[in-house]
């Protein structure tokens, strides 16, 4: 199955960050730790040119903090400064102002020697939909600066917000117009990064159902009470599901879609655990 999603606003979103590059120091990209490949958007490094890069792995909490640090040393060893950080509980978030200055370096001092006045970093927060962006911010001021949901496609407009000693400028989530592997569009669909009317729930969610029953059975066992040992067909494994939690309708016949819903929401919300549904290079 493809999964696509590219709106109309957001190809306007793109314009006008571009334009809005020259006005910042630093970019901060947010990624979702759990996927963080699929979640880099791959038109951003042609855009940024030289300017200085800050990812945050966010939604930390969320995903399998093993895979959390090789995927920090990952990026460093591509030269680029990368935390963990779980922006809804706090984890990490002090790390991200000195890493800013430590980008910055002498800049935006400097401006003093060419008759202007010192001024703080400007960073720009950039990431696709449902990473997080906003919580990190309101995390970052400490008050409800950006607005914030579980859902793609919240933040529409870009907003100047200013924390400790530096300022954000905050951008809506953008994806790029084709998702030329499948997996990628998979496992945006799987963390809530794309919108649920542009791809067949339960197909995501089988799919789900059949990497959870591969890499860690037990925790299906546990949480649904049920065997899934040797089961390789999806709709099986989500009408076990269905069927643990009562998910009946008229006939004796499972809910599939109910037990679909089910299973995205409590892999989305960590009740299933923690997880990243993708290795660094060469792991």
């Amino acid at each position: 199955m493809e999964i696509q999603w590219f709106p109309g606003h957001m190809a306007k979103a793109k314009r006008i960050l571009k334009e809005d590059l020259k006005l910042v120091d630093v970019i901060i990209e947010v990624v979702d730790a759990r996927i963080p490949y699929s979640s880099r958007n791959p038109d951003l490094m042609g855009m940024i040119g030289n300017k200085p890069l800050l990812v945050i792995l966010n939604k930390a909490d969320l995903s399998d903090p093993d895979y959390n640090n090789q995927w920090e040393n990952y990026f460093k060893s591509k030269k680029l400064e990368a935390i963990a950080v779980d922006s809804v509980h706090g984890v990490g978030i002090s790390k991200i102002v000195p890493a800013v200055k430590k980008l910055v370096g002498n800049k935006t001092i400097s401006l003093g020697s060419s008759g202007r006045l010192p001024r703080a970093p400007r960073c720009m927060i950039v990431g696709i939909p449902n990473v997080g962006k906003s919580y990190l911010i309101n995390r970052l001021s400490g008050r409800k600066s950006a607005k914030a949901e579980n859902k793609p496609g919240v933040t529409k407009g870009q907003q100047w917000i200013r924390v400790a000693d530096i300022e954000l400028l905050d951008t809506p989530g953008i994806l790029w117009p084709k998702f030329e592997d499948s997996d990628v569009g998979y496992r945006l669909a799987v963390t809530g990064a794309v919108k649920e009317q542009v791809y067949d729930l339960e197909f995501v969610a089988g799919r789900l159902s059949l990497w959870l029953a591969k890499y860690y059975p037990s925790r299906l066992k546990d949480r649904f009470n049920l065997d899934s040992e040797g089961i390789s067909e999806p709709q099986s494994l989500l009408e076990m599901i269905g069927k643990n939690r009562g998910f009946i309708v008229q006939g004796g016949k499972v809910d599939i879609y109910k037990a679909a819903v089910l299973l995205l929401k409590e892999f989305r919300g960590g009740i299933l655990g923690r997880y990243t549904l993708e290795r660094p290079p060469g792991k």
